[in-house]
Formats: structure tokens, sequence, C-alpha cells
């Protein structure tokens, strides 16, 4: 049964459960972890990020600064254990990236948070946490080392040798200390003029096991997906054109499969409904916050065996759950989702399990 972690514009953290086995007997559950109401939208929360260890934490974003971290217990309740103000954080500025790693309190208090730059979109954290990426308007989609980026500038400039070696680079190309790789833009138009780069969204693809040697995905206002290989040069190693057709593409997130990314645009792609400001994916669901008040559990189709198919059906909406606050962002619980067993298989495999085995001395003559 996956359950999806909601947060929305009053601050509130709700949690939504579906039961697919039971989809024609019972809604899915909406439960309210924690009210947020009393602040108002001071304490919306921007972004939110898990992490399961000994204990599950849940970490919030909030407009106003503050960061708040929570014990999620398994009543189905959260419970406060630390909030602090982010002083960097203006009025006028967002968290564009909030990360989670290590399964202690003591570990999640050092918690990934990029220090706001007023032309970045988007950030995210590696799946083991030696790099991040970023990106934004007329800020090309670039890799850090974690450790070195957020080293203080006397460790960073001990640790860093020249860039890239003895190579020489042009004075707008110089990484910056921590920076491994930057994107490069692609070709001028059809006029020889220079294209903008409008980067709203990105996300990693297949783990790597190198730290510069990283698969990167990104959207643009333009409606396009590009599609980067660090090993392969600073340009995308492929374009997909007009993915995002209104108001260019919003958000991405890779699926569980290989080679699988649901994207959409403002208005929700591949026959959803909705216009998702966030997406969340479990190995058997797909759930979308959107600015209807409505939380969507979508259905996950297998891809195709060969490259260039297309898929023999689209993803439709299982679920909708309305709240009364607009949402902002939704997460999965990571709980492994339970395999349904059928009855008629169970009892099937009950008589089996009851047989005796017979052995040779038991056989006829």
């Amino acid at each position: 049964m996956p359950r999806f972690l909601v947060g929305d514009e009053l601050g509130n953290i709700k949690s939504v459960q579906y039961n697919p086995v039971l989809q024609e007997e019972s809604q899915p559950v909406l439960n309210t972890l924690h009210d947020g109401t009393d602040t108002g939208r001071r304490k919306g929360i921007q972004k939110l990020a898990l992490n399961v260890g000994e204990k599950t934490l849940l970490s919030a974003a909030h407009a106003n600064g503050a960061v708040s971290i929570f014990s999620l217990e398994e009543d189905n309740r959260l419970e406060l254990l630390q909030e602090w103000k982010e002083t960097r954080i203006k009025t006028d500025q967002s968290f564009i990236g909030l990360a989670a790693s290590g399964g202690t309190i003591t570990v999640e208090l050092a918690i990934n948070l990029l220090p706001y730059r007023p032309d970045s979109a988007d950030w995210r954290l590696s799946h083991d946490h030696q790099t991040f990426a970023y990106g934004g308007d007329e800020v090309e989609v670039s890799l850090w080392d974690t450790e070195r980026a957020f080293a203080s500038p006397s460790e960073s400039s001990a640790r860093d040798t020249p860039v890239n070696g003895s190579k020489k680079r042009k004075q707008g190309d110089a990484l910056f200390p921590g920076e491994v790789w930057r994107a490069k833009n692609v070709q001028n138009d059809y006029l020889g003029l220079r294209q903008p780069v409008h980067n709203t969204c990105l996300t990693y693809l297949s783990p790597s096991t190198s730290a510069s040697q990283q698969h990167l995905l990104a959207g643009t206002r333009l409606g396009d997906m590009r599609r980067y290989d660090t090993r392969a040069g600073r340009r995308p190693v492929a374009v997909f054109k007009g993915i995002g057709k209104v108001g260019g593409v919003k958000t991405i997130e890779k699926g569980f499969s290989e080679h699988e990314a649901f994207v959409s645009d403002h208005w929700l792609k591949c026959a959803y409904q909705g216009t998702a400001v966030s997406l969340t994916a479990s190995p058997s669901h797909l759930a979308s916050a959107s600015i209807d008040r409505y939380i969507r559990i979508h259905s996950v189709v297998p891809l195709p065996d060969k490259v260039g198919q297309h898929p023999d059906k689209k993803g439709t909406v299982l679920e909708r759950v309305f709240v009364t606050t607009i949402p902002t962002v939704v997460v999965w619980d990571q709980e492994q989702d339970a395999v349904p067993v059928n009855d008629d298989e169970q009892e099937g495999e009950d008589i089996w399990e009851g047989m005796k085995n017979v052995g040779e001395g038991d056989e006829e003559a």
C-alpha cells in the first residue's frame, strides 16, 4: 500500500494512503500529520526531504526560511525534533533544494541546504550524496562535489588544484571551487542567434560509481528536455523538443524502471489530468500534487522492450483526493509496496503445502 506525504501552502503535512487491492471498495485515506494552519502562508512548505534509517525523518523547508525536522512515527504521527531559521533566505526568496542523509538525528542536522541564488531554479542531490546538480535562468546545468562545495573558503582553496589541470579555459567557462562540470549552451538558432538558458528543473538518471561521471536530465521553459552525459562533453547528448506544450517543462522525476522519467508541463502530460506542481514515483504508482487542490494517484505502465517503440497503453488517473489547501510538494514515504496475493492462488499453495512427500518406499510395486 503506497503512502505519499504532502506539504501545502499553509504549512500542513498530510499523508495519502492508497490500497490498489481495495480501490473499488474504498477511497484513499487522507490524514493530517502536522497542522500548520495557525501560522498561515508564512510557513507554507516549499520542499520536503525524507530519510529512512533507524528512524524515519522528514525535513521540511518553509516559506519563512525555517527548516523543521520531524520523526515519522509508526502510528502515522509526526513528532517535531528540531527547527531553526535559515537567515540567508529573504522575504522574496525561496528554497530551491532540500535533501537529507544519514540515519541519526545528529547527521540529519547537517542537512544539505544550498545557499539561495536568485537565478537558480532547481537543485538535486545525487543518489550517493557525493555530488549535487543545479541550474536555472541563465545558469547552465552544473555538477558539484558536495564536500568541496560546502567547505569553508580556506578549506576549499587548500584542496582545489587548478581546475581541469593544465587545460586552459575561457574566463567565462572557469569552474568555481567544488564545481566539477558545467554544461554548455546548445548551438545558435538558424539565424545565428544565441539561445537563452531557461532551465526549470533537473534530476539525476542512473546512479554512477564516479562523482564526475553522471547522467542528468533537465527541462527548460521552452518546453525541451535535455539529457547530459558528463563523460561525453558539455552539450546535451539528446534533446527532446516540445515535451512541455504549455508553459514549458514544470518538473521531472526519474522512474524506477531503466530509461523511465516522468515529465510534466503546466498541464500534466501522458493523458494524466491536472496542473502538477510536484511529482513523486513509487515502484508501483505515481503521485502528483496539483494547484487545483487534488492529489492524484496514477498508474505506471511497463516500458516497451525496444527503443523507439511507443507504450501499448498510457497511464491513467486511478484516484483523486481533494485537499482544502493548495499542495506544494509530494514525496513517497519509501516503504516498499506490498504485493497483493490472490486468495485462490493462496488456497492452492496451502493445498500443496499440506500434501505428504512420496518416497520410493511408498510407491506401488
